[in-house]
């Protein structure tokens, strides 16, 4: 039988090490999440907005935030911008901050393509019906917007789990920093522990995002 490393899972600690690695990613996605889903809703809001500055203003940070690798983000939030405000942020923190800047651009602008596909016909019914414009969007439109969001919000979510994998470049002990540690540890007496481990991470990975990913799917089918 193949020694796939696996052995190097079993000595001391190590796995409760690669559980504690994947907490801190799961974390770091659970806050920028929740930070996310708030300021993605009013961001998508004011991006309907028909004033030529403000759809501007919005447009050029969605594009710039788009473009721009996660990657490169977070180098700038944890290295740039440390040196030339002086200030001293964790990578945790620098993490949370790209993440929710990503997210916020991301879920804005589902946001903003859920409310324009809402059918004029729509706004008409709640005038015809004596609605104020604050009582249609709130019985009316938004009842239908976040039926639309759902599944693409969930889905944004396992995305941003899968890319907390970038953090390990800024010192962040998350999940394959962790295996990094054991396997280097571990590279004269299991030369094979790489193969071992990172299936193992792969596999921790796809537990936390195949639920989140089928639930998503489930609720684009029930509400399709």
């Amino acid at each position: 039988m193949p020694d796939l490393g696996l052995d190097v899972l079993f000595k001391g600690k190590n796995m409760l090490r690669l559980l504690g690695g994947l907490w801190v990613a799961v974390k770091i996605s659970l806050i920028s999440v929740l930070l996310s889903i708030p300021l993605g809703i009013l961001l998508g809001i004011v991006m309907t907005f028909k004033n030529p500055i403000i759809k501007a203003v919005t447009r050029v940070y969605l594009e710039f935030i788009r473009i721009m690798p996660q990657l490169v983000l977070l180098f700038i939030v944890f290295f740039s911008t440390t040196r030339t405000l002086g200030w001293d942020i964790s990578g945790e923190l620098a993490s949370v901050i790209v993440f929710t800047l990503w997210g916020t651009a991301e879920m804005g602008d589902l946001v903003r393509g859920a409310l324009i596909s809402i059918p004029k016909h729509q706004y008409e019914s709640g005038a015809a019906l004596a609605l104020s414009p604050a009582q249609t969007y709130f019985y009316i439109i938004i009842p239908q917007t976040v039926r639309r969001l759902i599944p693409l919000s969930i889905n944004l979510v396992t995305r941003m789990v899968k890319t907390t994998s970038l953090i390990l470049m800024i010192g962040v002990v998350e999940v394959l920093k962790v295996a990094q540690q054991i396997i280097e540890a571990n590279r004269m007496t299991s030369p094979n522990a790489a193969f071992g481990v990172y299936l193992v991470v792969l596999l921790m990975y796809f537990m936390i995002c195949w639920p989140i990913s089928m639930l998503a799917r489930y609720l684009e089918k029930k509400w399709r």
